[in-house]
């Protein structure tokens, strides 16, 4: 079978042959339909995220991915099955998070993560995988179905963000979003069933395609550039919930003041290290005096990706048009990683879902 790869130190993805995978016992055997890109496979391509396999100088790319099985062996899943995998395995045997399903909240050093870290990923014509770690969707989903992972990680940032305000009765009107690329715009679409009022914060100039996605959600653009984060509450307004999804180190703690009193801040980006001025003071009064908080998220699990294909259902078939870029074949997929201004969600077609009758 094909397998797109990067090896150690290469710097770019290669198209390689590899024996077709053998399901073991619990395993199911999955051919790969599509499998999208993101900014977490660029960052592992270029060396500064994840690794390889022990043993291994290459890594299998992909962690979004939709298929269908194509071998049920026993599982209780069924040949013709669309399904999406989670990401997280346990790395040596088991652990307590992946035994209680809350692999998601697993420390480094606990987990291997498919396609990122120590495992390989779903960027493969064949791929196995232990059913209770794969999520059926609809057959009128398929098309999207590589975009629940992305939208489970908001499922879990919202699910955090709600936990945090769980003691007293919180009723948010407003959101903002710090970033506009895919994720950003996946958790605006989200959001706008949710909220009031929605803003989204990007570095775009008009014209372009993300902020006409977010004018066709009839949600606010906010260029950063002319209104800088602290400076939201005077322009528009002091949101109740703001979701940064930027890796810009300064964003969550500029986004403690510009947050309404008992808001919350859910930070998702990694950012690299960055040693900067804080008045420390001032941050903490914000938190303690205004019942602010602050969740981090990273990852999520079984539960959050069933909601996530609730959600996909959900939104519109024109938004999800509009999101996706390019749809690229095996073939073709140089330009399935390109990262130009213009893209905005791309992914890689493996294969052709036939619905079986």
């Amino acid at each position: 079978m094909k397998a797109l790869i990067v090896r150690d130190g290469a710097g770019k993805p290669e198209l390689v042959e590899q024996p077709k995978p053998e399901p073991d016992a619990g395993e199911a055997l999955v051919r790969t339909l599509r499998v999208g890109v993101d900014g977490t496979d660029h960052e592992v391509i270029a060396g500064s995220h994840g690794g390889s396999p022990e043993g291994d100088d290459y890594l299998v790319l992909g962690h979004e991915a939709v298929g269908v099985v194509e071998d049920a062996n026993g599982t209780g899943l069924s040949e013709g099955d669309i399904v999406v995998p989670t990401v997280r395995r346990p790395p040596n045997g088991s652990n307590p998070y992946f035994e209680r399903d809350e692999a998601d909240m697993a420390p480094d050093g606990q987990y291997y993560e498919r396609g990122i870290v120590g495992a390989h990923g779903f960027m493969a014509e064949y791929f196995t995988s232990p059913a209770s770690a794969l999520v059926q969707v609809p057959p009128e989903l398929v098309d999207y179905g590589f975009l629940v992972e992305p939208i489970s990680i908001t499922e879990k940032a919202v699910e955090h963000a709600d936990a945090s305000r769980s003691a007293f009765e919180w009723s948010p009107e407003s959101a903002l979003v710090l970033g506009n690329g895919s994720l950003g715009l996946l958790t605006l679409a989200m959001f706008e069933q949710r909220f009031e009022r929605t803003y989204c914060l990007g570095r775009r100039d008009r014209p372009d395609p993300t902020i006409d996605i977010i004018e066709s959600l009839e949600s606010t653009y906010i260029n950063s550039t002319e209104t800088a984060v602290g400076d939201i509450p005077d322009a528009y307004e002091a949101p109740d919930l703001i979701y940064e999804a930027t890796g810009y180190a300064k964003h969550p703690f500029e986004a403690i003041e510009a947050l309404a009193p008992n808001g919350v801040v859910a930070a998702l980006g990694v950012p690299s290290d960055w040693t900067f001025d804080l008045d420390g003071g001032r941050f903490h009064r914000e938190l303690v005096l205004h019942n602010k908080a602050i969740v981090g998220s990273v990852n999520s699990n079984v539960r959050q990706f069933e909601a996530a294909v609730e959600t996909l259902g959900s939104l519109s078939e024109s938004f999800l048009d509009s999101l996706i870029t390019g749809v690229y074949p095996l073939e073709d997929f140089e330009a399935a990683f390109d990262n130009d201004d213009r893209t905005i969600k791309n992914a890689i077609q493996f294969s052709q879902y036939e619905e079986r009758r």
